[in-house]
């Protein structure tokens, strides 16, 4: 890696420096780009080896930036920044509206996405950009319009619209349900009948993912002490619906992300109504001061408001 190199660098290895640099995980950096996390790391390693040096410490369960790399970011962080606000200008020179949206993976995967495509076909000269990951942006010193958070209220400014609340109910996939139900597999009728299931639980270790745990359920239902056939932990609230749709798992899924699945019979509520539980969490809309202006990023917002409605009528809060 001693030999002075004098190519331009790919752009592309440099996005997913920044990403490694920024999340310091190689797997969420890859959740991040849309790639597969082997990809990230051919991209980061070629890229070390054009410059001559290495970026990255790499642990078995995490990742540091080493002087080189820190110095790198400094730099790469401003080049990123100046590319896309260029692009930006080039795009809107050509007529096409943008609007840049912040928010969390699983809200991304399973509430807005889906429903991208209607706003699309009502404004079609609107473009929309969804960048999702946890880490939370300061609207005021970046390039998005809009915010859709998940937090409590205490954690939002007086300005934040909020969306809908948060219930969650257990799930199970159609195909799950129609086992238990004709005797194929063990009944799931009571909250204590669980013992027979998996359960897939979010891995969060942070105080208000306690709202989000079985174990806040089953203490709810009486059974506090339950211990299922097996706990499947998952980072992401998608990955636990994926589990439950997959047949492997009961999910304790926001009852708000997961609506068009159960109104297809994809998923089912072996509780029904006595299984929901509600958290003291909300969604909310952000709107950054400079984009307020612009009749796109308000139309979006408009859509929003209709969109969280509907949920909101789903979920009986009106």
């Amino acid at each position: 890696m001693n030999q002075t190199r004098h190519r331009p660098l790919a752009v592309g290895h440099l996005r997913s420096f920044e990403a490694v640099a920024r999340r310091l995980s190689f797997r969420a950096a890859a959740d991040e780009l849309h790639l597969s996390q082997p990809a990230v790391s051919r991209q980061i390693s070629a890229l070390e080896d054009e410059i001559g040096c290495t970026l990255f410490v790499r642990g078995t369960r995490h990742v540091e930036l080493t002087a080189d790399g820190a110095a790198l970011l400094q730099t790469v962080n401003g080049v990123l920044d100046r590319l896309d606000a260029t692009v930006r200008q080039i795009r809107q020179s050509k007529g096409r509206k943008v609007v840049n949206v912040t928010t969390f993976a699983s809200f991304a995967s399973l509430w807005l996405i889906p429903r991208l495509e209607a706003f699309q076909q009502k404004f079609p000269d609107i473009d929309i950009r969804v960048s999702a990951f946890d880490t939370l942006v300061d609207l005021a010193d970046s390039e998005f319009d809009l915010a859709l958070r998940y937090t409590a209220p205490t954690h939002m400014p007086a300005d934040a619209q909020r969306l809908f609340g948060e219930t969650l109910t257990p799930v199970i996939s159609a195909w799950v349900a129609k086992q238990a139900e004709s005797g194929q597999a063990p009944p799931l009728r009571q909250a204590a009948d669980l013992v027979h299931y998996s359960l897939a639980e979010e891995d969060d270790q942070r105080p208000s993912g306690l709202y989000l745990s079985w174990r806040r359920w089953l203490t709810e239902q009486g059974v506090g002490d339950l211990q299922p056939r097996r706990w499947m932990y998952l980072n992401f609230t998608y990955q636990q619906v994926q589990a439950a749709l997959a047949g492997q798992a009961v999910a304790l899924a926001r009852v708000a992300l997961i609506t068009e699945s159960l109104q297809r019979g994809e998923l089912v509520e072996p509780f029904g109504a006595k299984g929901r539980l509600n958290s003291p969490s909300a969604y909310w809309l952000l709107l950054s001061e400079h984009s307020r202006h612009r009749p796109e990023v308000m139309q979006f917002v408009r859509w929003i408001q209709e969109q969280a409605q509907l949920t909101r009528e789903i979920l009986d809060e009106n």
